[in-house]
């Protein structure tokens, strides 16, 4: 039911897009198709990358073809919004028909309306803004630093360059430990194996420990732990870590798998005079962490819509679906991410990386 709502609202809208194309560009009629046929092939791409086509692909070719199509989908949310305001102003008068039938100027406006938006939001991706979060606890004998991350996405986007990169930022932090809330994969191993990406996170200068996201089980779940294993990461899934006699460290599964052990079940079996702290991909229930009596739960996954207005869709969809959040004696942080899924863009939202610090109480 979703893969056909994903499917038959884009085309809707692109024949709702392809209708104002053609009524305002003021040219031949084949020029008008040729502009409307790149635009329905750029998101016909985008099922390419769905059905790992790119994988059959060379490197730079499988990258452009992904990166067009999932670039579209958010495209053509724009261009629908902004000819539906020009609807809207049409018709309540607010704005002249001549303004949006064979007209170069509006034509070349959202065209550079369009141009500039999402320039910012490719650069407003690339900017990854630090979050710092404290916690004081009366748990806590040896203050730590970690470093937290979710839903790196590596794939044919977010390469090892960028990901060499996202290394430096974290080793620069000095972090004891760096814990990862899962979808280190975007979708296809390939990339990741091609380009020994592993290699990356044995420059990390403190321990890892992650748990699995959604996406590790898209691109193939014994694929994935190996890669987390070659990297040097500690994998938990539904396991426990316990750091210096004072900190452990629960890695739920993913919501994927449904018969995942319940948290309540995880949490009885670890020493309660030690700090908590739980790693969940996705952030559904967050009741269950306080009546498991854990102190700090980590999560990503809601990306946080990635671009407005499919943030106002996340907030309302989740208890929390960004930042501090607190339930009882429970802390909580879900991240927008470092990396992203598909298009690299960030409108309304942030990539980022938190730096936890964990305190005894004075």
């Amino acid at each position: 039911m979703w893969m056909m709502m994903f499917t038959l609202l884009p085309l809707l809208a692109l024949s709702y897009i392809g209708w104002h194309i053609w009524c305002l560009l003021p040219a031949k009629w084949y020029v008008k198709t040729i502009v409307i046929a790149l635009m329905v092939a750029s998101f016909l791409l985008l099922f390419a990358g769905f059905r790992r086509a790119t994988d059959s692909m060379s490197m730079p070719l499988a990258s452009a073809v992904y990166v067009i199509g999932t670039s579209s989908i958010f495209i053509l949310l724009y261009l629908f919004m902004l000819f539906l305001v020009l609807d809207l102003g049409r018709l309540i008068h607010l704005i002249p028909r001549t303004l949006l039938y064979h007209n170069w100027w509006t034509a070349g406006g959202i065209a550079l309306f369009i141009f500039v938006l999402f320039l910012y939001g490719h650069l407003n991706y690339k900017h990854k803004v630090r979050q710092e979060l404290t916690i004081t606890s009366e748990k806590v004998t040896k203050p730590f630093k970690a470093v937290l991350l979710s839903d790196l996405h590596l794939g044919y986007h977010n390469q090892r360059d960028e990901l060499h990169r996202w290394v430096d930022i974290i080793n620069s932090e000095n972090p004891d430990l760096i814990l990862i809330a899962g979808d280190i994969i975007d979708g296809s191993m390939r990339p990741l194996k091609e380009q020994r990406m592993y290699e990356e996170f044995q420059r990390l200068q403190a321990p890892v420990y992650a748990c699995l996201g959604n996406h590790e089980y898209f691109s193939g779940q014994p694929d994935a732990q190996q890669f987390y294993k070659d990297a040097g990461i500690h994998l938990l899934m539904d396991s426990i870590a316990v750091i210096d006699s004072c900190l452990v460290i629960i890695g739920r599964d993913d919501a994927m798998n449904m018969r995942r052990k319940p948290l309540a079940d995880l949490a009885k079996t670890i020493d309660k005079s030690m700090f908590s702290i739980v790693l969940d991909h996705q952030p559904h229930h967050l009741e269950k962490a306080e009546k498991a009596g854990i102190d700090f739960q980590f999560s990503g996954h809601t990306h946080r819509g990635q671009v407005w207005p499919i943030s106002w869709i996340t907030d309302a969809i989740y208890e929390c679906s960004w930042g501090s959040h607190q339930r009882g004696n429970t802390h909580y942080y879900v991240s927008s991410g470092i990396g992203i899924w598909g298009g690299m863009f960030r409108i309304g939202t942030q990539s980022e990386y938190v730096v936890l610090d964990v305190r005894g109480k004075m």
